[in-house]
């Protein structure tokens, strides 16, 4: 089942890179209290998500803090050491994004936001999306209709959308 807007997120283990190596992260422990943004893609250096995606929130991310956003975290089905790289090469992480791995598409299958397509090599990866988070209540979820769209997921549309 997607989560839906007024849904409370699940909680779930993702992964990041400490400064010894990978670390587990509750995405509870993120939330609980918080304004947080998550956008989710299919992939770390996979197009969209490296030229449209991931720059539409690094150039958002001043408006964002001023409408109170505690924390914009960038999710997908990759592992800590390609999402801590990525995070580096687009510059997301030097804007402050957090570069969250969910290696084995745990909190992605568990919120319904997974596909597979093989013809691709993509298995249980995200769709594209982004939402605000509120204490753990999504208020705001903007799904795209395909991997390979990047409009309404964008940091833009989630702006405008918080109006």
């Amino acid at each position: 089942m997607t989560i839906t807007t007024g849904d409370m997120l699940p909680d779930a283990t993702v992964l990041t890179m400490g400064e010894n190596g990978p670390a587990s992260v509750s995405i509870a422990d993120k939330l609980k209290g918080r304004k947080v943004v998550i956008f989710g893609l299919p992939g770390a250096y996979t197009g969209t998500c490296t030229t449209a995606h991931v720059p539409s929130f690094i150039r958002n991310m001043d408006a964002l803090k001023a409408k109170g956003v505690d924390e914009v975290i960038c999710l997908a089905v990759n592992d800590p050491f390609v999402m801590k790289a990525w995070g580096e090469a687009t510059g997301a992480i030097d804007a402050g994004i957090t570069m969250l791995g969910d290696a084995e598409s745990t909190f992605t299958t568990a919120i319904g936001m997974d596909f597979t397509a093989p013809a691709v090599g993509f298995l249980k990866r995200s769709k594209r999306y982004a939402m605000l988070v509120e204490n753990g209540v999504v208020t705001i979820l903007n799904e795209e209709p395909g991997p390979g769209e990047c409009d309404i997921s964008g940091g833009e549309s989630l702006l405008d959308a918080m109006a």
